[in-house]
């Protein structure tokens, strides 16, 4: 099945009539040269890559070779392989040698050709020939147990100096004598262990969790470790393992990180933008080459994925950072007023001009336009941009005369550009003019490392911009956040949090607190289960009493019982969770789930 190089079709976003993509659908987001694009992998089957004309992922780089590398996909999971490339191939900096596997998050390079892999999210096959995929199937249920419990759950990820190298057969030893019943480990490739541990919350100077660091670091001096935690890290197991082992790569040799210090901050001007996917991560570093020449930047993408915090990147890391950023909603200019928005009017030029003024182009003299939704302009204000952008001058609205204009555009939009043309209401000449370099975002549900991150960081602004105490996502809300479709990508969930930082009057968002359809109910546009049964509207007054929610009643009997544990105990913790049967590391994680506070004990230091 030979595919050419992608065509600007390649590079479109869901428009906002098109079917919703399936969020487990698997693929591949390509970035080669200046533009990247989106390449579909099948259930099953080869897929070659390279610059031959037979290759299926058809690449035009000359660092590819002609049959580059194969991918072989099938029900255990997806592997690559290196075709003998002159410039080789590898997986997260690492060169393949042999048959890799290959999995969600993974960064691909094929010379100088990036892909991330998106692969499509499935239950675990009820045979496993592969030992990772057997180790991800006990991790998909021991990650189910977690969330449906409450119950706390680590990972981390040890990632070895080199392949196969010193230190693997001293861990293997470690793990023989120290791995509990209930834990789970092993290789998922040869530079990267995985270990799976229960009850574990991930707190720094947690109880068993730091000798287990200590123990895997003292056994291989320089490898990285990575920690991560569910749910605050991730909801399933891919997202779990991605952000570990990027957390890894973080680490310094010989030392561990967190999955948090995996986040990037990028510090724009007066904005913030994190990032912690690895498509994200690629597609930003792409934006900063990008701004370093004058090229028109198309940034396709679904509304509310963040478009425009990627146009402001390209102006704050050009030569023109210091001149203004003027962004225009294309939608939102007045129809009848839309050259005399853009261009400018002289005095007279229609009713209501009474003052010459200059458009919006002319004002960001020196420095970027960020057209928004550029995809909405009228017909003749395309064939007067067009223009403007081959001859760098505008003439206003009422004006013969043209004057000079030094700007650089980037457009955006979440239309099908090229279905446009064909039909007419878009200029194929000035499609191409502004499309030089096309970047596609996208979309928030194909960015599960980042809903829990930017979910409490808008969470921690909007509490702030309240004056109020900071608020503490419970598991199961996290839960219910990773399951929701998010149709309005990055802007709903930060409304989202807005609306509970006003709304919620405990120190804890449960997932009650949140609306109907972000827990599955009827309506919901993600058609996720939901975690938590909605509360039974009341009954009418000669029926029966309504009853609680199965899964409230327990949270609430947890919290009454470790309450009365805490008060018998005084506050002292390890008592406390004595009292009631309750290991200290599941106390602990619970306490801080449930919003509770422990008061300091006044019998003397405390016990244990």
């Amino acid at each position: 099945m030979s595919v050419p190089h992608p065509s600007a079709r390649d590079t479109r976003p869901l428009g906002a009539t098109s079917e919703p993509s399936e969020s487990g659908a698997a693929y591949l987001l390509v970035l080669e040269g200046d533009s990247s694009w989106r390449f579909p992998l099948p259930n099953e089957g080869m897929v070659l890559v390279g610059r031959d004309e037979q290759a299926d992922l058809r690449l035009r780089d000359d660092s590819v070779s002609r049959r580059h590398a194969r991918l072989l996909l099938t029900d255990e999971g997806a592997r690559v392989v290196d075709l003998g490339s002159h410039n080789g191939t590898s997986i997260n900096g690492r060169p393949v040698d042999s048959a890799q596997p290959v999995l969600s998050g993974d960064v691909l390079s094929f010379g100088a050709v990036v892909a991330v892999v998106r692969s499509r999210t499935r239950a675990a096959p009820a045979r496993r020939a592969l030992e990772v995929e057997r180790l991800m199937g006990q991790l998909r249920e021991e990650v189910e147990r977690a969330l449906r419990y409450g119950r706390p759950l680590t990972m981390l990820v040890l990632a070895l100096p080199e392949p196969g190298g010193a230190g693997r057969e001293a861990v293997e030893a470690l793990l023989a004598t120290e791995a509990g019943p209930a834990e789970a480990a092993g290789w998922l490739d040869g530079a990267h262990l995985l270990w799976m541990l229960p009850e574990v919350s991930g707190e720094p100077g947690e109880e068993g969790l730091g000798e287990r660091v200590e123990a895997l670091l003292a056994a291989c001096p320089k490898a990285r470790l990575g920690i991560s935690s569910c749910p605050s890290d991730g909801c399933d197991v891919e997202t779990l393992v991605a952000s570990a082992r990027t957390a890894a790569q973080t680490a310094a040799p010989g030392a561990w990180a967190s999955a948090a210090e995996g986040i990037t901050r990028l510090a724009l001007g007066e904005r913030t933008v994190l990032v912690a996917d690895p498509a994200m991560a690629q597609l930003y570093a792409l934006l900063r080459r990008l701004a370093a020449s004058e090229l028109p930047v198309l940034v396709c993408g679904e509304t509310g994925v963040g478009k425009e915090n990627a146009a402001f990147a390209v102006h704050h890391w050009s030569p023109r950072a210091s001149g203004p950023f003027i962004a225009v909603n294309c939608a939102a200019l007045p129809e009848g007023l839309v050259e005399s928005e853009l261009f400018g009017h002289e005095r007279g030029a229609f009713t209501g001009a009474t003052t010459a003024r200059a458009g919006l182009l002319e004002s960001a003299q020196g420095g970027t336009v960020f057209l928004d939704e550029v995809g909405e302009l009228p017909a003749s204000a395309q064939a007067k941009l067009l223009r403007a952008l081959e001859v760098r001058r505008i003439t206003r609205v009422g004006e013969v005369r043209e004057r000079p204009i030094d700007i650089r555009i980037v457009a955006a939009t979440h239309r099908d550009l090229e279905a446009e043309v064909a039909a007419g209401r878009f200029r194929e000449d000035l499609y191409f003019r502004l499309g030089a370099a096309t970047v596609l975002l996208p979309p928030l549900r194909e960015r599960p490392r980042e809903v829990p991150m930017l979910a409490r960081d808008f969470l921690a602004r909007a509490c702030q911009a309240l004056g109020r105490r900071e608020l503490e996502l419970a598991a199961g809300t996290l839960h219910a956040l990773s399951r929701h479709g998010w149709p309005g990508n990055v802007r709903e969930l930060r409304n989202l949090m807005d609306y509970v930082a006003a709304a919620v009057t405990g120190d804890v968002v449960e997932p009650h607190h949140l609306p109907a359809r972000m827990l599955g109910r009827k309506g919901s546009a993600s058609g996720a289960q939901p975690l938590v049964e909605p509360e039974p509207a009341p009954a009418p007054p000669a029926g029966p009493r309504p009853r609680v929610p199965l899964a409230q009643e327990i949270r609430e009997l947890e919290r009454r019982r470790m309450q009365e544990a805490l008060a018998e105990a005084e506050g002292v913790q390890t008592r406390a969770a004595a009292l009631i049967g309750m290991p200290i590391r599941t106390f602990s994680f619970k306490l801080k789930q449930l919003g509770l506070q422990p008061r300091a004990g006044r019998k003397g230091p405390p016990a244990g």
